[in-house]
C-alpha cells in the first residue's frame, strides 16, 4: 500500500517556476512516486540568510511505495541533477527539496528528521501545506491549519503571479 509524503519545494536563482516544476517532473517520472497533489507557487523573502534574491516555494503530496530513507535520497538526486550548490547554509538555490511528513512516521535519524523539524516556525512551508491537504480532505489539514495561525509572519507569504 502507498504511503502519503508530503515536500516542500523552493528556488531563488534563474528560472525558479522552471526549476519548480522540473523538479516535479523527476519525482512524478519516478516508477515509485506519483504526485498526488500541489499547492500554488508564493512567492516569499529569504529566511536566516537574507542577503539573496525572493524564494518561489510550494507544496506537493506524493504517493510512494518508497521508504522515508529511499524518498529522501531521490529528492537528493534530482538536487543535485538541477544543480544544487550547498555553499551557506540557508544560501541561495536552483532547487530545495525537503521532506516534511511521511504517513505518521516519526524519527530522529541524524540524516533524516521526520517530521521536518523547522515546519511549524515557517508560514512559508505551512500556508503551502495547509492548502495541498485541504485539496484532498487530508485528515491532518485542521491539525496544521491551526498551527498556521499561530506562525508569524503569513502576510510575507503570496500568491506568485508571474504576470505581474
Amino acid at each position: 500500500m502507498p504511503c502519503c509524503a508530503y515536500l516542500a519545494l523552493g528556488s531563488n536563482m534563474g528560472d525558479r517556476e522552471r526549476y519548480l516544476e522540473d523538479a516535479i517532473q523527476c519525482l512524478d517520472n519516478h516508477e515509485h512516486i506519483y504526485v498526488s497533489g500541489r499547492s500554488h507557487i508564493y512567492e516569499t523573502e529569504p529566511v536566516g540568510y537574507v542577503d539573496q534574491d525572493a524564494f518561489l516555494n510550494m507544496v506537493i503530496e506524493v504517493e510512494t511505495r518508497l521508504s522515508a530513507q529511499e524518498l529522501f535520497a531521490v529528492m537528493l538526486s534530482i538536487e543535485n541533477k538541477l544543480g544544487r550548490i550547498r555553499e551557506i547554509r540557508f544560501g541561495p538555490r536552483t532547487i530545495d527539496l525537503d521532506l516534511l511528513l511521511y504517513d505518521d512516521l516519526s524519527q530522529e535519524d541524524p540524516q533524516l528528521i521526520l517530521p521536518h523539524p523547522r515546519m511549524t516556525e515557517r508560514a512559508f512551508v505551512l500556508v503551502p501545506l495547509v492548502e495541498v491537504m485541504q485539496q484532498r480532505h487530508s485528515r491532518q489539514a485542521d491539525e496544521w491549519a491551526g498551527r498556521l495561525d499561530q506562525v508569524d509572519g503569513k502576510e510575507g507569504v503570496r500568491v506568485w503571479n508571474p504576470m505581474q
